[in-house]
């Protein structure tokens, strides 16, 4: 699984121009899903998220987490995070799961971090044509493979 994260003071994701879904103080997050991914991938990847400091303290110093301030989160699917643009000019998503696949792993995803963030989160939809607004804090913004986790 691969995501940017995107540290924001708010964010929202409309659909045919009515809005799905939308966070005050918290982390957007774009998700890409390839076919290796599985289980082991969304614990270790929704583990992390919640738990990453990149919030700032009363001293300036990103060192809370997105628990720590009570924040939210908003989750988007998208499988252009795994554009291979190595040849030509036009991206190939050869890597990116196909939907049967990845519905399953993303609706997942959702539910473990709803789980270990201890609150609902906030989504899209998968497979739709989204907009999405955010105004990204700092700005901090991070990218995320769960390839590179060891």
């Amino acid at each position: 699984m691969r995501v940017l994260i995107q540290r924001v003071s708010q964010a929202s994701v409309s659909i045919s121009g009515e809005v799905v879904g939308s966070i005050q103080k918290g982390l957007l997050v774009l998700v890409g899903i390839e076919d290796l991914d599985a289980k082991e991938d969304i614990d270790w990847l929704s583990n992390k998220l919640v738990n990453l400091r990149i919030f700032s303290d009363e001293n300036g110093l990103m060192n809370l987490s997105l628990k720590d301030i009570d924040g939210q989160l908003l989750v988007i699917s998208q499988f252009t995070l795994h554009a291979d643009t190595k040849k030509g000019n036009r991206p190939s998503y050869i890597k990116a799961a196909r939907p049967e696949k990845a519905i399953p792993l993303y609706e997942a995803f959702k539910e473990q971090l709803a789980t270990d963030l201890g609150k609902p989160i906030e989504s899209g939809r998968f497979g739709a044509d989204m907009q999405v607004s955010l105004i990204n804090d700092g700005p901090v913004t991070i990218w995320i493979d769960t390839k590179y986790k060891s």
